[in-house]
């Protein structure tokens, strides 16, 4: 089983200590995102850093696991939807603004070196949004069973701060998105995939309606659809990481 290595480091952007692990000790820096109201621990107890323990070993690739705060962001049914998405603003900047370059930091990367991002459920829209948002920073994503239609969480996108964190919505919109930079990418940054088997309905709407919307821009996407036996859970997350991290990192 691969070791990680555990940290707990104050976020001036949340105003709390924030929680990851790392695994691997050299390679592309690669930040993964929790499913919805996961845990900086889910990616180790789910077997995800040994599904794709070779490249680990190699130092091909260096996996930073990072917490949620879905419980007053997305999650947050209770609070108002503006509040809800001032959360998720908050917790955007914390991974792009703060983690990332902690990220950078940690696995002595070069200058200019840019992360991946790969996440699961809810994860994988965070994941996305980070490439899509800032692709000075990331050079690419991964999304396995995304769930990217956040007015499920956030609410209507006519508000502003639910805009800026709709990739959906805001792909159709000008000027929120560097699209010029994001369309010289090649079709293998952005990769996502859903199953057809059980509890991957939304995932599958979801996933199907952010490539069109990709693609309708004119923007590299790499869509895979599995089949009717792959359903949303952790073991066929890991077999899609161990396919698409050797496809982008082997």
């Amino acid at each position: 089983m691969i070791q990680g290595t555990y940290y707990k480091e104050w976020s001036r952007m949340l105003g709390r200590d924030m929680e990851f692990k790392v695994y691997g000790h050299a390679g592309t820096p690669v930040l993964a995102l929790p499913a919805r109201g996961g845990r900086f621990y889910d990616w180790e107890n789910n077997g995800m850093p040994d599904a794709i323990a070779p490249l680990l070993n190699e130092g091909k690739v260096q996996l930073f696991c990072a917490d949620s705060i879905d419980a007053e962001s997305l999650l947050a049914g209770d609070t108002a939807p503006r509040r809800r998405a001032e959360m998720q603003e908050k917790y955007f900047n914390y991974l792009t603004s703060e983690l990332a370059p902690r990220i950078l930091t940690l696995n002595g990367a070069k200058k200019d070196t840019l992360l991946w991002a790969v996440g699961v459920d809810t994860g994988a829209y965070q994941a996305v949004n980070c490439r899509l948002r800032r692709p000075e920073v990331f050079a690419g994503a991964i999304g396995l069973s995304g769930l990217y239609d956040v007015r499920r969480f956030l609410g209507n996108a006519a508000d502003d701060l639910v805009l800026r964190n709709a990739p959906l919505a805001y792909l159709a919109e000008d000027g929120l998105v560097d699209k010029k930079l994001l369309a010289k990418a090649e079709e293998n940054t952005l990769l996502l995939c859903a199953g057809q088997g059980s509890y991957e309905g939304d995932a599958l709407v979801d996933t199907q309606a952010m490539a069109d919307a990709l693609t309708d821009c004119g923007l590299p996407v790499h869509l895979e659809v599995w089949g009717s036996d792959v359903s949303h859970n952790w073991y066929w997350w890991g077999k899609e990481l161990n396919l698409f991290a050797a496809r982008v990192f082997g």
